[in-house]
């Protein structure tokens, strides 16, 4: 099924995100974390995708295909393109295609670390919207973009970072995914700004439930996300008490999703870090909201 059809269900769509486990480790390890997951029925479950050269490429469609065809739950599969070729991209589509994946995230994808890379020339895809336009061109795939209610962190101008948005809408993508926020009074005034320009596709707000304040620090330095003052002094409450910041962090997760599922936000995608457990607690936290909001839409 694709992506794009959940939303005409007129209910909020709850998705999880997992990453391929690191080079060293074997793709075994990521059945705990679906076995996890899996028990909860999200609607689709996202897996991301290795920076350029890295190899965990195979190991996104591997695993996105063990998602869709062991535990029949709807695969969206990350791509990137900064460092590909056309050719390399049709190759990967076309593997998405025979392993049953009707979806996928198109994306820029970060710059690779090496300094040495080389990168195609002439160069292929600047953009994500370059990749949306490439895959719209099959026409066998539910596309999902990536939005960022407080701008990106290379564009220091947010009308800049709205018509570049727009752009890759137009070229045909199908439903949004933001990055991770902590503060949803910026979301909203994101989301009337998209549609004050006419943007009507679905919006499903990323949250990720922090549970250690080095992982605060990480994010900011790689995402730019506002650590709103409220949700910093808890982590400096409780920094060095794992278990009481592991509460706080899930309660605050919580309070984030039941406030935007109460405000109509078309779903929610949590960025489970590979922990199903901290999923599970979430899902028993707005699991009377979520079921309200169903029976409404019924």
């Amino acid at each position: 099924m694709k992506i794009k059809n959940l939303f005409n269900q007129k209910r909020p769509v709850i998705s999880f995100e997992i990453f391929p486990p690191k080079k060293s480790s074997s793709i075994d390890t990521i059945y705990k974390t679906i076995d996890g997951l899996a028990e909860l029925k999200p609607d689709y479950i996202s897996v991301t995708y290795g920076a350029g050269g890295s190899g965990e490429e195979n190991k996104t469609l591997e695993i996105a295909s063990i998602v869709k065809n062991k535990y029949n739950i709807e695969a969206l599969a990350h791509l990137t393109c900064i460092s590909s070729t056309k050719d390399e991209i049709d190759s990967v589509l076309r593997e998405l295609k025979e392993n049953n994946i009707e979806n996928i995230l198109a994306l820029r994808g970060d710059l690779p670390n090496d300094p040495n890379f080389k990168f195609p020339d002439p160069l292929h895809y600047r953009y994500g919207s370059d990749l949306v336009k490439h895959i719209k061109k099959n026409g066998e795939f539910s596309i999902g973009g990536a939005c960022y209610p407080e701008g990106h962190i290379e564009n220091d101008n947010m009308d800049n970072d709205i018509e570049n948005l727009i752009r890759k809408i137009n070229y045909g993508t199908d439903f949004l995914i933001t990055q991770l926020f902590f503060e949803n009074n910026n979301f909203y005034k994101f989301h009337e700004d998209l549609v004050k320009k006419g943007v009507n596709i679905p919006i499903q707000a990323g949250i990720m439930p922090v549970t250690n304040k080095k992982q605060v620090e990480r994010i900011v330095s790689l995402c730019g996300s506002y650590i709103p003052p409220k949700f910093m002094k808890i982590m400096n409450k409780y920094e060095h008490n794992k278990e009481a910041l592991m509460e706080a962090g899930i309660c605050y997760a919580t309070e984030q999703i039941i406030d935007l599922l109460s405000s109509g936000i078309d779903g929610i995608h949590i960025y489970t870090m590979n922990k199903p457990e901290i999923a599970h607690r979430i899902t028993k936290n707005i699991g009377c909201v979520v079921k309200a909001l169903n029976e409404k839409a019924v």
